[in-house]
C-alpha cells in the first residue's frame, strides 16, 4: 500500500478532484491547464448525469462535472483503458453538455457557455489516420472548432484537452510549469515518498492532505481499499485477456485473434459483475455478442 492515493482508482481521482473539500484542488488545476487562456474563479460541482432528451437517447455520466460562477462547464475524467471509439465518446460528452443549456427555458436565445472537457488517459491513443494527421501522439492535445482554411478558432464555445499519461517522461527537477508538476505528480503518486513542489506552491501541501492514505477515516479506508481492489482487477483481467487474444491471434490469423481477444476481455469483465453498456464501451461488441459469451 502506497503512502498517497492511487489517482487512477474511481475513489483517488474523485477524492483529488470531485469533492467540496478539494474544490480549490480542482481550480488550481484548472486555472494551469488554462493559464493565459481562462481564469476560473469558482466552480459549483453539478449532478454527474445529464439525461437525454426522450427516453431512446444514452445519458452521459462524466466522473466530475462543474461549473463557474459565469456558465462555462468542465468535464474532467480519467481513462484507464482504452475503449473503442473513445475520441467520439468525448465530443459526444461535450457536446452533450452544450446542448443541455438549450433546456433551461422558453425565452432561450442560442447563446452557449463553454464548455471544457479535460480527458487524463494512461493510455496513448490507438494510432489511426485522423489522429496521425493531428500529430496526437503527445503528452497534450487541445481540439477546439477551427476554420480550417485560416487555420483560427471559429468558436470558443467548445474545446477538449486529452493529455496522454504514457508520453510524460519528465523528472521531477525538470518540471517548470505547474501543469508539468500536476502531471509528474499525478502520474507517480501512488509511489512517492514524500509529496514534491510544496515549496514552490501551497496548492500541492493541500493536495498531501487530501491523498494521504493515513489520514482517511475507517469508512474512506474501506472504500480506497474496494476501489483499488477493483482497479487492479480490472487492468489484470484486461491485459491478461489481450494477451490470449495475442497468443490465439498467432496461431490463428490476426483478425480472428483481435475477435477473440474483445471476447476473452468482456467474458472476464462478466466475471467481475460489470454491467452490458460498460463491457460494449471496453471492447467494441454489440449487446447481443456479449449476451452469448458464457
Amino acid at each position: 500500500m502506497g503512502k498517497y492515493l492511487n489517482p487512477f482508482t474511481d475513489f483517488g481521482f474523485k477524492k483529488i478532484f470531485g469533492e467540496e473539500v478539494s474544490k480549490d484542488l480542482l481550480i488550481a488545476f484548472l486555472n494551469d491547464l488554462l493559464e493565459g487562456e481562462r481564469e476560473v474563479k469558482d466552480i459549483t460541482f453539478l449532478n454527474k448525469e445529464r439525461i437525454g432528451v426522450s427516453p431512446d437517447d444514452r445519458s452521459a455520466i462524466y466522473d466530475v462535472l462543474c461549473e463557474s460562477p459565469s456558465g462555462e462547464c468542465f468535464i474532467v475524467e480519467m481513462q484507464n483503458q482504452r475503449q473503442r471509439h473513445f475520441d467520439d465518446r468525448s465530443i459526444y460528452y461535450v457536446s452533450k453538455a452544450l446542448g443541455s443549456q438549450g433546456e433551461k427555458g422558453k425565452a432561450w436565445d442560442f447563446h452557449l457557455n463553454a464548455v471544457y472537457g479535460v480527458f487524463f488517459m494512461n493510455f496513448p491513443f490507438r494510432a489511426n489516420e485522423r489522429n496521425q494527421r493531428c500529430g496526437i501522439n503527445k503528452l497534450r492535445t487541445n481540439v477546439v472548432l477551427m476554420d480550417e482554411d485560416l487555420k483560427v478558432r471559429f468558436s470558443d464555445v467548445m474545446k477538449m484537452v486529452y493529455i496522454q499519461l504514457p508520453f510524460f517522461e519528465k523528472d521531477e527537477d525538470a518540471c517548470k510549469s505547474n501543469f508539468e508538476r500536476w502531471i509528474y505528480v499525478l502520474k507517480n503518486m501512488e509511489t512517492l515518498k514524500r509529496m514534491p513542489f510544496k515549496a514552490k506552491n501551497a496548492v500541492f501541501e493541500k493536495l498531501e492532505e487530501i491523498v494521504d492514505v493515513a489520514s482517511l477515516n475507517k469508512e474512506d479506508r474501506v472504500q480506497y481499499d474496494r476501489s483499488l481492489k477493483a482497479y487492479r482487477d480490472y487492468n489484470n483481467t484486461i491485459n491478461f485477456a489481450r494477451e490470449e487474444g495475442e497468443e490465439k491471434g498467432r496461431r490463428e490469423g490476426k483478425e480472428e485473434g483481435k475477435i477473440e481477444e474483445r471476447k476473452n476481455i468482456a467474458r472476464k469483465l462478466k466475471s467481475l459483475g460489470m454491467d452490458v453498456p460498460q463491457i460494449e464501451e471496453s471492447t467494441g461488441l454489440s449487446a447481443e455478442e456479449i449476451e452469448k459469451i458464457e
